[in-house]
């Protein structure tokens, strides 16, 4: 068996735009069913990716004994409940991101995984399976930095649709949310660690009650840092890692281009390299790792315990919001 049977909850514009065409080119994916809460919807998108079963709900795509595998892109509100419910239906599991919308969403999800032990759950944040960033947490790990000690990045774009589930607060959305939660977590990828506390500052849009600017500074001991996410600015991203002696910069850090290579910048001392990267599309890699650890019954990539600590320094920058200073980010192990 060289495929996994794939099942896609919902009929989203990202999974249509991203995840089924990549899902399509991958080696290890087969694309078996889609639901969505309208029927007809459901039809028009498996006619158009050549998927052959369509349900008009969740729950008929969970029953599917065919399906080994669920997509859950749901937004963000859902993305606990189908997941456990996807857990104990028998099904493996990639969760979007952020995968609740609380830490202790997101704990009771570890919570349900932990008594599957046989089902595979990962949170997409695909980022981390491109070779532009293996590449650079290669050479800080290699010393290529000397003491990484400060990481800052920076992640916009402008929408303000209201009709967006990213600009409708019950939904889960919002800048920290959607697109601050890949600054926090390249920060804990490329120290090893999670923050000690954080500060941060929101900007609330007054007609979605959304934060529209999330700045933040995440404070690991000795390392350090800061970011800046916001969905009504130029679009714009970059990602910067700092150390005793060189630096990375990483010119797209987040929505790497499929059709193009990506470039990041390595100084050390005096010598500055520029590195470009092959052609790859992140979302044929997420589906492809999940896929071989199912057949090879391997630990996932990322597992869920990261996905619980990336969220409770989401719930710490909320607060410390709210308060106007330091919180603590709960240490207690997920």
């Amino acid at each position: 068996m060289t495929r996994v049977a794939w099942g896609i909850l919902s009929t989203s514009r990202f999974a249509q735009s991203k995840m089924l065409p990549a899902l399509r080119r991958c080696a290890h994916v087969e694309l078996a069913a889609i639901a969505s809460r309208d029927p007809a919807r459901a039809r028009a998108v498996a006619a158009e990716f050549g998927i052959p079963r369509a349900y008009g709900s969740y729950e008929e795509l969970l029953a599917d004994p065919e399906v080994s595998v669920v997509y859950n892109a749901l937004p963000n509100h859902l993305h606990v409940a189908w997941s456990i419910k996807a857990l104990e239906a028998g099904k493996h599991v990639l969760c979007e991101k952020p995968v609740g919308v609380t830490a202790a969403e997101a704990q009771a999800l570890l919570d349900v995984a932990r008594r599957h032990p046989r089902q595979k759950i990962m949170e997409a944040f695909m980022y981390r399976l491109h070779p532009q960033w293996r590449r650079a947490v290669r050479i800080v790990r290699d010393g290529g930095v000397g003491e990484p000690l400060v990481v800052q990045s920076f992640f916009s774009y402008f929408n303000d649709d209201p009709r967006d589930v990213r600009n409708q607060a019950d939904l889960g959305g919002g800048a920290l949310m959607d697109i601050g939660c890949y600054c926090i977590s390249i920060a804990r990828l490329v120290f090893g660690a999670n923050p000690r506390r954080v500060v941060g500052l929101i900007d609330t849009d007054p007609r979605f009650a959304t934060d529209r600017m999330t700045s933040a500074l995440l404070d690991f001991g000795r390392q350090t840092s800061s970011f800046t996410c916001a969905t009504q600015l130029q679009p714009y991203q970059r990602a910067h890692i700092v150390g005793t002696e060189g630096r990375i910069e990483l010119e797209i850090p987040f929505n790497a281009p499929p059709d193009r290579p990506c470039r990041l910048w390595h100084q050390r001392g005096d010598q500055l390299n520029e590195i470009a990267l092959e052609v790859c599309d992140q979302y044929t890699l997420e589906g492809d790792e999940l896929s071989r650890a199912i057949l090879d019954d391997t630990p996932v990539p990322t597992p869920l315990e990261d996905a619980v600590a990336n969220m409770r320094a989401i719930d710490a920058l909320v607060a410390s919001a709210r308060s106007g200073g330091w919180v603590a980010v709960d240490a207690t192990p997920p």
